[in-house]
């Protein structure tokens, strides 16, 4: 077969255009690209990479590479077949191929190279097949460093005004911003507000936490860029105002300052930009100024008084805003440090005083219960209890039955000294019988009737 070429003329343009109609189509040919969009370099190189498997049987293989660009008609860049192609005149050897290899090499992109770029694979053999694949190639211009200029310049008030960044790339194709506060993307808020590109970001109103370091990030599909950071300047304040002091001792709004010394006592807020601080001494109805500045001495023994109020009131001049604290000052004949130490050491004694009492009241209270139990005990012991029936002997019968009701048992107990053995004296037929038993009361009162239940009749 004839080799075609596709020289610089319209009739060989439409040519090139025709050749598959020639050969014919089969859907069993495809073609297959790493991406639909291919994003190069300016200046740089850039490869049009195309698969496809062709027959061993193919006697043939022709490949056309096209361009369609919208300000230009289509053209025709190479055209190849088998393992030979027609180099291109028009485009100065700008396009190469290796055949049977359909991939397309650009040896220098510029920004003309912008367009679709059609490949059309023609095979030859038993059976004749077309396959046609179409990639967009974008040509960029790498980002230089962003810039980064705020309005105004001189800072916002919190709650009065406005902060504008602008982020600009001299340099750079379809170019994406993003703004990061402190090295991380800007969270939604609702002060914040962008352009459509991105490239404007502006705050209204600022507050305090608005203040960190900016930055913008200007990025293509080949390079990104990052900004120096600028750090916008916010007025504000002041906020939580305190006074302290190099010595004495302070509980809440009070310090104790011992007679005769010189302290130093110092009123700071946060604060942009720094306050001006005026000490004011309040009286019976009266105020007087007695220093300027964030700090003032006191001199106690040129005090009168013993108690004494003071008032700081701080002042920011650009945002207008002010605050003040009032405190009192006591001066006393003793060192209120030592005191404080005095006393510190004072509480582990009274603690341990306290823990000790507690134990023996809780011990006298257990002792006394204790006996308080032990007489109950006693006092049921010792309450008489009439005997059974099952004890009771049959009375004995001496001839007078008058007296009958005067005849019986009885048991005689005595109570001898704990240390001392119990004795018992039992009834016999002929004698008495003293016995010694160790045991407690109730023992003794049970054990009498059983031995008289043992004593034999008369």
């Amino acid at each position: 077969m004839e080799r075609l070429s596709c020289p610089n003329s319209l009739l060989r343009r439409s040519i090139c255009l025709i050749l598959p109609l020639v050969f014919g189509a089969c859907s069993t040919l495809k073609l297959m690209a790493p991406s639909p969009t291919i994003h190069g370099i300016v200046g740089h190189p850039l490869t049009l990479p195309i698969h496809y498997d062709v027959n061993a049987s193919a006697s043939g293989v022709q490949i056309i590479w096209l361009l369609e660009r919208p300000s230009a008609p289509p053209a025709c860049l190479l055209t190849s077949f088998n393992h030979t192609f027609i180099p291109d005149l028009e485009f100065q050897h700008k396009f190469t191929m290796d055949p049977p290899n359909a991939s397309l090499l650009i040896n220098s992109l510029h920004m003309s190279d912008e367009g679709n770029y059609t490949v059309k694979v023609n095979i030859q053999g038993e059976t004749t097949m077309s396959a046609t694949q179409k990639i967009e190639v974008t040509v960029h211009v790498p980002v230089s460093e962003p810039i980064i200029d705020s309005e105004p310049s001189y800072g916002a008030v919190e709650y009065v005004g406005n902060l504008t960044f602008k982020c600009h790339a001299i340099t750079g194709t379809r170019i994406r911003y993003q703004w990061l506060k402190n090295g991380s993307p800007l969270e939604n808020s609702a002060t914040y507000s962008f352009s459509r590109d991105n490239s404007t970001f502006t705050i209204a109103p600022v507050m305090k936490n608005d203040i960190g370091n900016y930055s913008c990030l200007a990025s293509n599909y080949i390079s990104e860029m990052e900004s120096d950071s600028i750090t916008p300047i916010i007025y504000y304040g002041p906020y939580g105002l305190r006074v302290i002091s190099d010595k004495g001792l302070k509980v809440g709004e009070v310090f104790t300052i011992a007679n005769g010394e010189s302290v130093r006592f110092d009123c700071s807020a946060d604060s942009n930009p720094p306050n001006t601080c005026a000490w004011i001494q309040r009286g019976n109805n009266s105020m007087e100024i007695v220093n300027y500045g964030t700090y003032f001495k006191l001199l106690s023994e040129k005090v009168q008084q013993k108690t004494v109020d003071y008032l700081c009131r701080a002042y920011n001049n650009i945002t207008g805003k002010g605050e003040e604290m009032q405190f009192t000052v006591i001066i006393t004949p003793i060192d209120p440090e030592k005191l404080s130490q005095i006393t510190s050491s004072l509480f582990p004694l009274a603690v341990i005083t306290g823990v000790s009492l507690f134990v023996i009241v809780s011990i006298c209270l257990i002792f006394v219960w204790k006996k308080y139990q032990l007489h109950r005990a006693i006092q049921w012991k010792l309450q008489p209890r009439r005997p059974s029936t099952e004890y009771r002997r049959t009375p004995i019968y001496s001839g007078h039955e008058d007296a009958i009701n005067d005849f019986g048992i009885y048991e005689f107990v005595s109570l001898p000294d704990s240390s001392a053995p119990h004795r018992v004296i039992t009834s016999a037929s002929n004698s008495l019988q003293v016995q010694d038993i160790n045991g407690t009361i109730y023992e003794v009162i049970q054990f009498v009737p059983e031995q008289m239940q043992n004593d034999p009749q008369p």
